[in-house]
């Protein structure tokens, strides 16, 4: 690497912030971006034009030429420091640059380190990279196939481009079952690429400060105190131990999953701050977010489904291809490589299952985050609910009164699925019956009949999933051998205020709103007097962070645990203050009375000023508390939407009359927050449905790698979203709460697409792979022969 040892200041643009910066979009805060420090360096990255290819040649002479640039970083100059390739969350292994060849389009090559951020922008087009293209596979079933390329050559004694195999079920008692069934279904459905958008990028600001030898980084992550682990794991034998990391997450505009791994900006921002002793920031732009950040789905599934002849569901079996891209970096616990996929018996009482799971490399960027779903639920709901859709067709019976004959029972909770997993609660026909009776189904199968007389499309689609959220029990789940537990620290001052910190990290979901609803309505303390503080791995416990829905079933589990732990020792106080026995007071929020005589009391906040001053003899000081929650369980959110839509023959739009989403998540803390939640994720599950979808052409050309054809729903296109909701509280979480934060999202994109089969199926139309763009629904109608 080339270092200017002098600073120089030029390039157009030095002083610019990026609120003047049109590539970026975002709402107000304090951000990442907003990170502003003395002798500030800027980084940009050179990217790959080649999805895979060899790194002939590194000209960066015209790029050091370039006023205001100091450096430009390389993979060889990180191999110097083995900090070329870094561990991914799924114990695979990731370049940070590469040494040899890159692997996929976009890919990081080089970093540019500048005085300002045009600077580094003007030296990064400066930067001349020699390539020798190498044959490229998109396709994973070709890259499967014998004599494919194998992409991996890095990984010692790699023959072939399959990463694993995964099966869960009894293969045999599935077989027999299908063996004996009545009648089947079977159906090819895949589930394209997606990825994340969220109003803020990623991005990081790294300072390494040589006087105090301490790392701090502020970073759009979701879950500091893993990343701060990941970090001294890769670079901890240059110096970067732990207790001298400190991550820091300030506001953040969107994460969805998408800011959960590590990428290779971070890194990179980190050395150059390592090496120079001055502030990196690192922001990407929306390009680079699109096409080189860790993607979402691309599943390639094959299902059939088994049932009597009289309707009864027997039996489940799934094959599925999963592209990873060029390394498994997914999010999913250590134990299930495929995510919690095994949730795809559904709502239903299936007698045997069988799923099996196959990871295989590709030229692709890496592939598998929780996309604003739990492990890859959102795969798995809509292979069942497909697949339910395609039997009830098969009988010859309503999609809904189907579903209602083959719900579990509400009697037979806690259940056990064929797959193994214990749902806690559910009272699935309630939720159906609420969304039929809003959407006045029977009124709509009539004017259904009616308009298909006259030769209109309009179809009803149903969606009844049951969910899987709250990652958390240790027994199940780990990252990197880190149980995902979460965490709680409550401290009440002496007048009576209080600061509570957790392991998880907002990214707007309300969690300071939600945190300091729980612990007032178990301590009495006012919301307005609880400070809630997330984020920064200096102060807060340590956590897993949050996504798969959580916040709440696991760290709202811990507010509420280590509340009570304040609950008791208070007692023992306020028994102290009243002269009475611990056993004889009665707690109501806020206060503790003696029985019988209620107006004899103390309050949260005599007590709090007692235990500073006034507490028993032989009792430490102080109302503090501390709770690591391990669940013991999973929790079940479910819901039943009904998706109504109408189908324009001449153009093939799909237009949405109608959405009722009935939401079950047990216990409710903030009725606003969770329709918020729902809202948001209903439109992110229109997204998939219609819109959304990244693929990529025979040499590895990214097809929707910017908002100009990654299309996104806008307020214009998203429907009026109609919401109930039941409640079937959770039996073992101390709030009775599950989780909503990615119910919509799971529950919404089949809906849709059983709607527009629906409209389509007396066309001979079975299936349709989403997204149901337009060009897709037209074609299909020329197909089947129907014209404007």
């Amino acid at each position: 690497m080339a270092l200017r040892t002098s600073p120089e200041v030029g390039g157009m643009g030095h002083s610019i912030k990026r609120k003047e910066d049109p590539r970026f979009i975002r709402g107000k805060g304090t951000y990442v971006d907003d990170v502003e420090l003395p002798g500030m360096l800027y980084l940009d990255i050179v990217r790959s034009p080649h999805a895979h290819a060899k790194i002939k040649k590194i000209d960066i002479a015209k790029a050091m030429a370039v006023p205001g640039v100091l450096a430009v970083i390389t993979g060889q100059d990180l191999a110097k420091y083995n900090l070329h390739w870094m561990p991914t969350l799924m114990s695979d292994t990731q370049m940070v640059l590469p040494v040899e060849k890159v692997m996929y389009q976009a890919q990081e090559v080089a970093g540019v380190l500048a005085t300002s951020r045009y600077a580094a922008a003007d030296g990064m087009a400066a930067v001349e990279v020699e390539y020798e293209p190498l044959p490229v596979v998109v396709d994973p079933k070709k890259a499967l196939l014998p004599g494919a390329p194998v992409l991996r050559t890095d990984k010692k004694d790699k023959k072939d481009n399959h990463i694993w195999h995964w099966e869960w079920g009894d293969r045999a008692a599935t077989d027999r079952t299908f063996a004996e069934a009545g009648v089947t279904v079977k159906q090819d459905i895949y589930i394209p690429r997606i990825h994340v958008s969220s109003i803020e990028t990623c991005g990081c600001v790294a300072h390494f400060d040589k006087v105090n030898d301490k790392l701090t980084v502020w970073m759009t992550t979701q879950a500091p105190h893993a990343i701060r682990t990941v970090f001294a794991l890769v670079a901890g034998h240059v110096g970067l131990a732990e207790h001298k990391i400190r991550i820091i997450s300030p506001d953040i505009g969107g994460g969805f999953g998408g800011k959960v791994p590590v990428y290779p900006g971070y890194v990179i921002a980190v050395a150059a701050s390592v090496l120079t002793g001055k502030p990196v920031k690192w922001i990407e732009d929306r390009m680079e977010n699109l096409q080189a950040d860790s993607f979402a789905r691309d599943y390639h599934i094959t299902a059939e489904l088994a049932a009597k002849k009289d309707g009864t569901l027997t039996a489940l079996r799934i094959k599925t291809l999963a592209d990873h891209g060029y390394t498994d970096a997914a999010a999913n616990p250590s134990k299930f490589p495929a995510g919690l996929f095994h949730v795809c018996t559904g709502s239903y009482d299936l007698k045997a299952a069988h799923v099996e799971v196959d990871g295989v490399y590709t030229n692709k960027p890496p592939g598998g985050i929780a996309y604003r779903c739990s492990f890859r639920v959102t795969e798995a709901v809509h292979t069942i609910e497909r697949m339910v859709d395609l039997m009830a067709r098969e009988l010859g019976m309503d999609a809904a009164d189907f579903r209602m004959k083959n719900f579990i029972k509400p009697e037979r909770f806690p259940y056990r699925s064929a797959l193994g997993w214990e749902y806690d609660s559910g009272n699935y026909g309630a939720a159906l019956q609420k969304a039929m009776d809003r959407v006045g189904y029977a009124e709509l199968k009539r004017e259904q009949a009616e308009k298909r007389k006259r030769g209109e499309l309009m179809g009803i689609g149903i969606s009844s999933f049951t969910e899987i959220v709250g990652a958390g029990p240790s027994k199940h789940f780990d990252i990197l051998g880190l149980k995902m537990f979460d965490s709680c620290e409550i401290r009440i001052h002496p007048t009576g205020k209080a600061i509570a910190r957790f392991g998880t990290k907002s990214q707007g979901q309300g969690h300071e709103t939600t945190y300091a609803q729980i612990l007032a309505e178990e301590l009495g303390i006012p919301a307005k007097d609880i400070q809630v503080e997330e984020g920064d791995t200096d102060t807060a416990p340590y956590g897993l962070g949050t996504y798969a829905s959580r916040s709440t079933p696991v760290a709202g589990a811990a507010a509420a645990m280590a509340a009570r732990k304040i609950q008791d020792k208070a007692r023992k106080i306020a028994a102290h203050l009243l002269e009475a026995a611990p056993e004889d007071l009665v707690w109501e929020p806020g206060k503790f009375s003696v029985k019988g005589a209620p107006d004899t009391f103390k309050t949260i906040q005599d007590i709090a000023f007692a235990a500073y001053t006034n507490h028993p003899q032989g009792m430490e000081a102080g109302l503090e508390a501390v709770s690591y929650y391990d669940p013991p369980n999973l929790t079940y959110p479910f819901g039943s939407y009904i998706a109504v839509v109408d189908i324009d023959k001449g153009t093939g739009e799909v237009k949405i009359r109608r959405f009722v989403a009935v939401d079950d998540c047990g216990n409710i803390i903030n009725p606003m927050i969770v329709e918020g939640q729902i809202h948001g994720g209903l439109t992110m599950g229109l997204a998939p449905a219609l819109y959304e979808e990244i693929t990529y052409d025979e040499i590895g050309n990214v097809q929707g790698g910017s908002f100009i054809d990654y299309l996104v729903p806008t307020a214009v296109e998203t429907p009026n979203w109609e919401t109930d909701k039941t409640c079937t509280p959770s039996p073992h979480h101390p709030l009775g709460a599950k989780g909503v934060g990615e119910s919509a999202t799971v529950g919404a994109p089949v809906a849709i697409a059983n709607a527009v089969v629906d409209a389509l199926w007396h066309l001979g139309v079975r299936h349709v792979d989403i997204p149901i763009t337009p060009p897709k629904v037209w074609r299909l109608l020329r197909d089947k022969g129907v014209d404007e």
